[in-house]
């Protein structure tokens, strides 16, 4: 098997040099302190993404080599994410224009299944010894990633395509999109941003932006066969169920505990340790105000109610009720900046995005600096400020999804 690693990893053609590590969290410190058999799996899954990445890498230099190309070149960028409403008719999908654009989509599917994000699928399908990401500067970032949306929702509107007019070569992208979302997913249940799996913080489990939580709606809506996926057999379904209830594990396993008492989540966390972890500068290792109320949201409406997940829901919305900020109020500056006041007479009640995994108190990172600041005020002085650093989503929490809560805890009594 080592040997097996090893020629894998010499094949990259972004291959680090002997003394770094591939990974920067996966690293064979951390394998073997694993018992035997979780270090099998972990040991393979690892070595099949390296194998998904060699393939990559070996695929488009081919392109390139016939096309006479040096490089391979980006594809088109665009600055809006591909996606669409989920209330969008199924006869939608099985228009002339949707059925080409199926086509250009499917073009720009990489070899191992998943998409690149903000790629323009509007300037035609992709040409051989031109790249799957539009990402410039590195030519494999976010080559296959769950973030924003990306892969989860190019899979749903092939599903929508498939469903409406039976095309084989839009079910056979898309069943290899699923097998992608099934082998991506971490021997515990988590999901890293990207696979193959690409170092740094692209490699944790990310909850940043809801990233996981979109990979777990598309298994549900397998598993229930909603719409788009009343194609779904029963091996698929219980598939898709399986990959689902581990995820919730994950999660559950997941939730932070400060002094032995249960808390929320970080934005994004160790793959093998599962503790909250950094990111970008600006995003430090920390409890997450915005993520995690979306993933409280997302598990009273579907997460099972079995004990553990209630008790997962119910501590995670006393977090909440007991880091609830007030005396704030959101204003500009006289350079037109955002900025929070403090003001007795506000009414508004907000969270932060961050609080230190410590003290359970706000904290604010520099984008630029990267040094952490205990005001936003003091923060935006010294740092370009384009992030939401406050979120009033835990209120809806609180308030409307929390009677929902106790609603479906009544029925399924």
């Amino acid at each position: 098997m080592l040997t097996r690693l090893l020629f894998v990893h010499l094949v990259l053609a972004t291959a680090v040099s002997a003394e770094e590590k591939p990974f920067t969290m996966l690293t064979n410190e951390l394998l073997t302190q694993l018992p035997e058999a979780q270090r099998v799996v972990w040991t393979a899954h690892i070595a099949k993404s390296r194998e998904a990445a060699a393939n990559e890498h070996r695929i488009l230099a081919e392109e390139c080599q016939k096309a006479g190309m040096e490089k391979s070149a980006p594809a088109p960028g665009n600055r809006k994410e591909f996606e669409f409403d989920s209330d969008t008719p199924t006869e939608w999908f099985g228009s002339a224009e949707n059925q080409r654009l199926a086509e250009v989509v499917i073009s720009y599917q990489t070899p191992t299944g998943g998409w690149s994000k903000a790629v323009d699928y509007t300037k035609g399908p992709r040409q051989p010894g031109t790249h799957w990401t539009a990402q410039k500067g590195d030519a494999w970032h976010y080559c296959g990633t769950f973030d924003n949306r990306t892969t989860t929702e190019q899979i749903k509107f092939l599903a929508g395509v498939f469903t409406a007019t039976k095309r084989e070569d839009v079910h056979a992208a898309l069943m290899k999109g699923l097998e992608y979302v099934f082998n991506a997913q971490y021997p515990n249940g988590g999901w890293p941003q990207n696979y193959p799996v690409e170092r740094g913080y692209h490699e944790a489990i990310t909850l940043n932006d809801d990233a996981m939580m979109h990979v777990l709606e598309l298994l549900l809506a397998i598993t229930r066969g909603e719409k788009l996926f009343t194609f779904a057999d029963e091996p698929l379904k219980q598939r898709a169920q399986a990959a689902f209830d581990k995820g919730i594990a994950c999660i559950a396993a997941m939730q932070v505990k400060i002094d032995g008492v249960p808390t929320v989540w970080c934005a994004q966390h160790h793959p093998l340790t599962l503790a909250p972890v950094k990111a970008r500068a600006k995003e430090p290792p920390s409890l997450s105000g915005g993520e995690s109320a979306n993933l409280v949201k997302f598990l009273m409406r579907n997460g099972p109610t079995t004990p553990e997940v209630v008790s997962v829901i119910e501590s995670a919305m006393k977090w909440f009720e007991s880091h609830r900020l007030t005396g704030l109020r959101k204003t500009k500056t006289a350079e037109g900046k955002t900025d929070y006041v403090n003001d007795p007479a506000s009414t508004e009640v907000i969270w932060a995005r961050f609080y230190d995994l410590k003290t359970g108190k706000p904290i604010f990172a520099g984008a630029e600096d990267g040094i952490v600041y205990v005001t936003f005020h003091e923060m935006a002085a010294k740092n370009k400020v384009a992030y939401d650093f406050f979120s009033t989503r835990p209120k809806e929490v609180l308030e409307k999804e929390a009677t929902r809560w106790r609603n479906r805890l009544e029925k399924e009594k």
